[in-house]
């Protein structure tokens, strides 16, 4: 088969195909063995019709076509893969000659990836937070260790936002109670905004034994209307407990608030430390895409919103769930589906087209010591040898992604190095912070959430049951 390439305006190539007669011809004998078996002839059985008596009854040109519809698409992989043509779309191919006879020849216009020009690379600002916990990071720390450690005392004022109120709730639609909204003695803390932003409004301002009547639009069904009789029983407040000795052996395994506090801080910047290198190359490759100043072809990223779902269906798969009935129970569709993951997979081709565009400028390559590296790695997970992995790549076409792959890691490597990491402050980060810390193995203490702690009474929606 011999193959020539032409490269044509619009990110298209023409890839002309031609494949000697010899080589069609088995491809035409194996059409006409097929054709056997769904014809029958008087005197022999299916599948046993010689080829010559089939192309006087329906033609050479029929077997010619059946050869064609099952042998062209592997004559076109194989010119792709000669030609390391990057192609992201479904070609247009023109036969020229062979439907009859003589050797089959055919053009395939084939759409493929742009080449982007990219300027700046060498030089980007990447800012990521501050590694190093600072003074603030633990006074926050603090005040979430304090906030789990609260006491409440009665309020001798209106509710305000995070005060402990407890009430008596009914919900209803149509005068029908709903039993998840209604219950008694429930503490709830206002602001915590469960359920339908109207409670938190209402209770706002208000003391104990008032009583509290309102409508809010249901959050779950259109047009349906909620409405709820609040009856405010007490109004309490959260006090807090100092940051001191006390606190820190009451909290920790620690005696003094100053081996609380550096235990802390170590564990803050030993956390962040853990994510940050990975944090500044994602930032990094996006501060790269964002120098991309060009329309990006829909198929890529469309193709890359087909990447994303079916990894979300293997991974579904692998841990036993059905992907189809997973999106029923949710209540989605793909369509859906599609739009959302829409706008991170155009950023990813941003990414994927930048991380080229540096591999072109720089001279980077995917063959060599990194090309060896790959397939030494890939024998061993698969136990074969690393030249027949090599030939099944080229022949499969697949070799072309995965030195691009290398490229691209090679581009990320190069911006990543030149890059100028700093805080949110526009401090330079010591990139030897950069990488994670040795682990070390002592007691696990969790560093508290800031938002909705541990430890606080219940700021979920009322479910029916009472308070303890």
């Amino acid at each position: 088969m011999d193959t020539t390439l032409e490269t044509l305006d619009g990110d298209r190539v023409k890839l002309t195909v031609a494949v000697d007669e010899t080589e069609f011809d088995i491809a035409v004998d194996a059409a006409f063995k097929r054709i056997a078996k769904e014809i029958r002839l008087p005197g022999f059985r299916p599948g046993k019709a010689p080829r010559k008596l089939l192309e006087a009854r329906i033609g050479v040109a029929a077997g010619r076509q059946e050869a064609l519809q099952q042998a062209l698409p592997d004559y076109y992989g194989r010119a792709l893969a000669e030609n390391e043509v990057d192609a992201i779309d479904q070609p247009e191919i023109e036969i020229t000659g062979g439907a009859e006879d003589g050797p089959l020849t055919f053009d395939a216009v084939v759409p493929v990836r742009p080449r982007a020009a990219v300027a700046g690379h060498g030089s980007l600002r990447v800012e990521i937070q501050a590694i190093e916990a600072s003074d603030d990071d633990i006074a926050e720390q603090l005040d979430a260790i304090r906030r789990q450690h609260a006491t409440l005392a009665d309020a001798d004022r209106p509710a305000d936002d995070g005060d402990q109120v407890t009430i008596d709730i009914e919900g209803s639609v149509d005068g029908e109670v709903v039993e998840g909204l209604t219950t008694s003695g429930y503490l709830y803390e206002v602001g915590a905004g469960a359920v339908v932003p109207e409670i938190d409004e209402n209770l706002r301002g208000a003391s104990a034994g008032d009583t509290l009547e309102f409508d809010a639009d249901h959050p779950e069904e259109d047009e349906a209307t909620l409405s709820f009789r609040i009856e405010v029983k007490a109004v309490q407040t959260r006090v807090l407990p100092d940051a001191d000795d006390a606190l820190a052996a009451e909290a920790s395994e620690f005696e003094t608030i100053e081996e609380l506090t550096a235990d802390l801080r170590d564990r803050i910047t030993t956390m962040r430390r853990g994510q940050a290198e990975m944090t500044a190359r994602d930032r990094t490759a996006q501060a790269l895409a964002d120098l991309i100043d060009m329309e990006i072809p829909p198929t890529l990223v469309e193709s890359e919103i087909d990447g994303r779902i079916n990894d979300m269906a293997m991974r579904m798969s692998s841990q036993g769930i059905d992907f189809a009935t997973y999106m029923e129970a949710m209540g989605r569709d793909l369509a859906t589906m599609r739009d959302e993951l829409r706008e991170g997979a155009e950023i990813a081709a941003r990414v994927d087209l930048g991380l080229r565009a540096v591999a072109d400028a720089e001279s980077l390559s995917g063959e060599g010591e990194a090309l060896d590296e790959y397939l030494g790695l890939l024998a061993e997970q698969t136990g074969g040898d690393v030249d027949g992995i090599r030939k099944a790549l080229t022949s499969s076409g697949r070799m072309l992604e995965v030195k691009a792959d290398i490229r691209k890691q090679a581009a990320l490597d190069w911006v990543f190095e030149r890059a100028s990491i700093v805080d949110e402050e526009g401090n330079e980060v010591d990139r030897a912070l950069l990488e994670p810390p040795e682990p070390v193995d002592e007691p696990e203490m969790a560093i508290p959430a800031t938002d909705g702690e541990v430890g606080e009474t219940s700021d979920s929606a009322p479910d029916g049951d009472e308070e303890e």
